[in-house]
C-alpha cells in the first residue's frame, strides 16, 4: 500500500504537460470493437489504471491489444470473431466500461455485461444507455447483476435523452454507426470527448455529424475499419494544475492545455484575482497573495465540469470571503470535504450546495481520498498546507492522474510517494527529508 507525503507551502512555478484525455480514450478504445477489418491505432494514451482495465475487457472480448506505455500508444485488432460478455471482474472495477455495450451490440448482435462500477461519487444510472439501445431495436433484460441485449439488426431512430448523459451519447452513438438508416439523437452530451469519439468514428468510416451540438445525427454504414488516431489533450488534468498552481501562488504553464475546453474555470479564476494568460503551447496560471470568494454551479458541458468541482473548492476555501459550491451532478460529490475538515477546513452542506467559509488555515493531516477528483483536491489542499500531509487510498488518483507527484515535484512541491509498509519506520519529517536527497 502506499500513500503521497506533501509537505506543504511551497509555490508551484515552471512547466507541466498535460497527458491524453482519460475521459477521451476509454470510449475510443470500446469504438475498436466496430473495426472488423485493419487495426486501430492510438497515440498519446495515458498510462493509467483505467486504460489498462479497458484493455483487459477487450482482450477478454477476443481483441488483440499491444500497449506501449512508453510510447503512449495502444494498437488493437477486432479482426476476429469476438465475444459477447463482458465479465463483473472487469466491469466491476470501472464505470467507463459500460460503453462496450452498444458496440458490442451493434458488431456481435448480442452483448452480455455485468453492471458497471467505478467511484462512489452517486447515482448514475445506465436508463439512458437502455432507452437509446431500445430505440434502435435492442430487446434488453436485465438480471442477476447483468445486463443482456440482443438485436437481430439495428435501426435507426429519433431518439430524445432526458438528460445530455456522455456515457448514453457515446453508446448510442457507436451503435448507431452500423444501424440501419439515420439516427438523430436530441439532448445529447456536447463535451469534447465527444467530438474526439466522432472524429474517431468518421476515420474508421463512419458517418457522425452534429458532435459537440445538442444534435448528433448518424447515417449508418454497413463495416468499419480501424484507423489511425491522436487522442486529445486531458482537460480536467490541465484544469486540476491550473487550480493547484492558483492554490500556492503559483506561475506554471500548462502545455498542452486548450482554453476552449476550461472556458467556466478560467473566468472563475479570473473571478478569484487569478492571472490567466493564454498562450501558443498552452495556459499559464499567475497566483495572487489574496483569493476573492466566488460561487461556482456544476453542470454538464459546457458548463463547470463537475470532474473539476473538488478542486475547485480547495481554492474556494482558500479565498478571503464565503463562497459556495453548487453540484448539480453527482449527490455524494462533497465526500472530499469531511477529509479536509481533518484540515481546518470550515463549511457547511446545504441541499445540493456547499457553504465554504475562508480564508482557510490549512494544516496537514492524514487524509484519504474518496473518489478520483477528491484524491487530487487532497493532494492541492496539502501543497497549500502548512506541515505535512499524508494522503491515502491512491487506488482512485491513478485511475487519473499519471505520476502527479513526480508532475508535481518539478513544480517545486515537497512531494514523494512511498510504500508505507517500507518507510513504516520513518516519520513524515524523515520521509520528506529523503526524498528530497533521493
Amino acid at each position: 500500500m502506499e500513500k503521497i507525503v506533501i509537505k506543504g507551502g511551497h509555490r508551484l512555478t515552471g512547466r507541466v504537460k498535460v497527458e491524453g484525455a482519460k475521459n477521451a480514450v476509454l470510449p475510443i478504445q470500446a469504438a475498436s470493437i466496430l473495426a472488423s477489418t485493419g487495426q486501430t491505432k492510438l497515440t498519446n494514451v495515458p498510462v493509467l489504471s483505467d486504460v489498462v482495465m479497458m484493455n483487459k475487457l477487450l482482450q477478454f472480448l477476443n481483441i488483440q491489444v499491444n500497449f506501449d506505455p512508453n510510447e503512449h500508444a495502444v494498437t488493437f485488432d477486432a479482426s476476429h470473431q469476438l465475444s459477447s460478455k463482458a465479465p463483473f471482474q472487469y466491469v466491476s472495477k470501472m464505470r467507463a466500461s459500460m460503453v462496450v455495450m452498444g458496440p458490442l451490440l451493434a458488431r456481435t448482435g448480442h452483448v452480455r455485461i455485468a453492471m458497471p462500477g467505478g467511484c462512489a461519487i452517486g447515482s448514475r444510472p445506465v436508463d439512458l444507455h437502455l432507452k437509446g439501445l431500445r430505440q434502435l431495436g435492442a430487446q434488453i433484460e436485465q438480471h442477476d447483476g447483468f445486463i443482456e441485449a440482443q438485436a437481430d439488426h439495428l435501426t435507426g431512430a429519433h431518439i430524445y435523452l432526458d438528460f445530455p448523459s456522455v456515457g448514453a451519447t457515446q453508446n448510442i452513438m457507436m451503435a448507431a454507426t452500423l444501424a440501419h438508416g439515420i439516427t438523430t439523437i436530441e439532448n445529447c452530451a456536447r463535451e469534447p470527448e465527444i467530438v474526439d469519439l466522432a472524429n474517431t468514428l468518421n476515420k474508421m468510416g463512419a458517418r457522425v455529424h452534429g458532435a459537440g451540438t445538442e444534435l448528433i445525427r448518424i447515417q449508418g454504414v454497413n463495416f468499419l475499419h480501424g484507423c489511425d488516431f491522436h487522442v486529445m489533450e486531458d482537460r480536467i488534468e490541465a484544469g486540476t494544475f491550473m487550480i493547484a498552481a492558483a492554490a500556492t501562488n503559483g506561475d506554471v504553464i500548462v502545455e498542452g492545455a486548450d482554453p476552449r475546453y476550461n472556458e467556466p474555470l478560467i473566468a472563475k479564476l479570473r473571478e478569484m484575482g487569478v492571472t490567466v494568460v493564454e498562450q501558443a503551447d498552452g495556459i499559464r496560471i499567475l497566483g495572487t497573495s489574496v483569493l476573492l470568494p466566488t460561487n461556482v454551479r456544476t453542470a454538464p458541458y459546457p458548463g463547470f465540469p463537475t470532474d473539476l468541482q473538488p478542486q475547485m473548492t480547495v481554492l474556494q476555501l482558500l479565498a478571503n470571503g464565503t463562497s459556495t459550491m453548487d453540484e448539480t451532478v453527482f449527490e455524494k460529490r462533497f465526500m472530499h470535504l469531511e477529509e479536509l475538515r481533518r484540515m481546518n477546513a470550515n463549511y457547511e452542506i446545504a441541499g445540493s450546495a456547499a457553504v465554504l467559509h475562508g480564508p482557510t488555515k490549512f494544516s496537514g493531516a492524514e487524509v484519504s481520498a474518496t473518489d478520483l477528483r477528491a484524491g487530487a483536491a487532497l493532494v492541492i489542499a496539502g501543497l497549500a498546507a502548512d506541515g505535512i500531509t499524508q494522503v491515502r487510498n491512491l487506488k482512485y488518483l491513478d485511475r487519473g492522474y499519471y505520476h502527479l507527484h513526480q508532475k508535481l515535484h518539478q513544480l517545486g512541491a515537497q512531494i514523494d510517494r512511498i510504500d508505507i509498509d517500507d518507510t513504516i519506520q520513518m516519520t513524515p519529517d524523515q520521509l520528506i527529508d529523503h526524498s528530497s536527497r533521493g
